[in-house]
């Protein structure tokens, strides 16, 4: 029982959401002492879903096996390739798989969708007990990751939220000691140490997003269907963007993006893309909307406030000339038609 408390006690004392997936499976090694415990996102879009190992070890392992975040989707496995993953995303329940070696498998979900399976394969099929062992964890599990996602995200639209942007844009950069360069786990029961491999990296983006003419929706139809837009909005976002991408709603209806991309291409690509999305969308009783996007490369001496800066420029110029545009700030002053930063305002504070 001791073993037990001091492991959720270790999976509740943790904020980062790579290492608590490598936290839960080596918990559940060090109790249940699987052949490997595994956990699996769902990425990819409707029609083409794929399993993405977050966090996989086998016993024995001290580095924990996962999928950079930065693969390309069509290298994974689809959600069809495993069927008994598939079943368990589907019915939503867990169920266990006689064989050699038995497997168990445990949906995991958040408060908006299924998003992925917890997989265990045993020498001999899960005692009942032990199956309600694992679900209990995940409760555990999930609640801890719901009161993650009540500091960390907009309660209307589920995305990031402000406070959140400062964490997480040193991390896309690479200036975090939580970031991409292998963090290490704290020991596991018997002493083995475990660690989480690192990600590919590129080029990181922000770019900023704003609704065009949003105070014409509240004013004529309501802020009520304004927020409709705006949830539907955040929908189009998680559709368009990369699982991996950081998605944020600063309030209002604006939101930011924050991504790594080899090229400036990709990212004007992706961008580019939610234009689209967006103007193509039917929104209940409102009709046609459309975004202004601008972005930005981000620097090694970036500033949170200095990178947003320039994307905010990007976008007011895209507002200022014709709206429903996707404009590039380094394009944009290469044109003359922007100016850099200058260095009294690159260090000043965004919050």
């Amino acid at each position: 029982m001791s073993n037990l408390v001091d492991h959720l006690a270790e999976l509740t004392g943790l904020r980062d959401r790579d290492v608590l997936d490598v936290t839960l499976v080596g918990a559940l090694r060090d109790l249940l002492r699987p052949r490997s415990a595994a956990i699996y996102r769902v990425v990819g879009e409707a029609g083409d879903r794929r399993w993405m190992t977050r966090a996989r070890l086998a016993d024995g392992d001290v580095t924990a096996q996962t999928d950079s975040l930065y693969a390309d989707l069509a290298g994974l496995p689809t959600v069809e390739d495993h069927g008994d993953r598939a079943a368990c995303l589907q019915r939503q329940e867990a169920f266990t798989v006689d064989g050699t070696p038995a497997r168990a498998y445990f949906p995991l979900a958040n408060e908006f969708e299924a998003t992925g399976v917890l997989e265990l394969h045993t020498d001999a099929a899960l005692r009942p007990e032990e199956v309600r062992l694992v679900c209990s964890i995940l409760r555990i599990y999930r609640n801890f990751q719901g009161l993650l996602d009540y500091s960390e995200r907009d309660t209307l639209t589920g995305l990031l939220n402000r406070k959140t942007f400062d964490e997480s844009f040193l991390r896309v950069l690479g200036r975090s000691t939580a970031a991409e360069a292998e963090p290490t786990v704290r020991s596991s029961g018997d002493g083995r140490r475990m660690a989480l491999q690192g990600s590919g990296r590129g080029t990181a983006w922000l770019g900023v997003i704003d609704i065009d003419h949003f105070k014409r929706v509240n004013d004529g139809h309501g802020h009520l269907i304004g927020d409709e837009v705006l949830l539907l909005l955040s929908r189009l976002m998680r559709s368009t963007f990369r699982f991996h991408d950081h998605l944020f709603r600063f309030g209002g209806e604006e939101f930011v993006v924050l991504m790594r991309c080899s090229h400036d291409s990709d990212a004007s690509g992706a961008f580019e893309r939610l234009r689209a999305n967006v103007e193509s969308f039917g929104f209940p009783q409102v009709g046609r909307i459309t975004v202004s996007i601008g972005f930005s490369a981000l620097r090694p001496d970036d500033t949170p406030s200095a990178a947003f800066e320039r994307a905010d420029k990007a976008v007011y110029w895209a507002k200022q000339n014709g709206r429903n545009q996707v404009a590039h700030f380094a394009e944009l002053v290469v044109r003359g038609q922007l100016a850099e930063a200058s260095v009294e305002n690159k260090d000043a504070e965004l919050f």
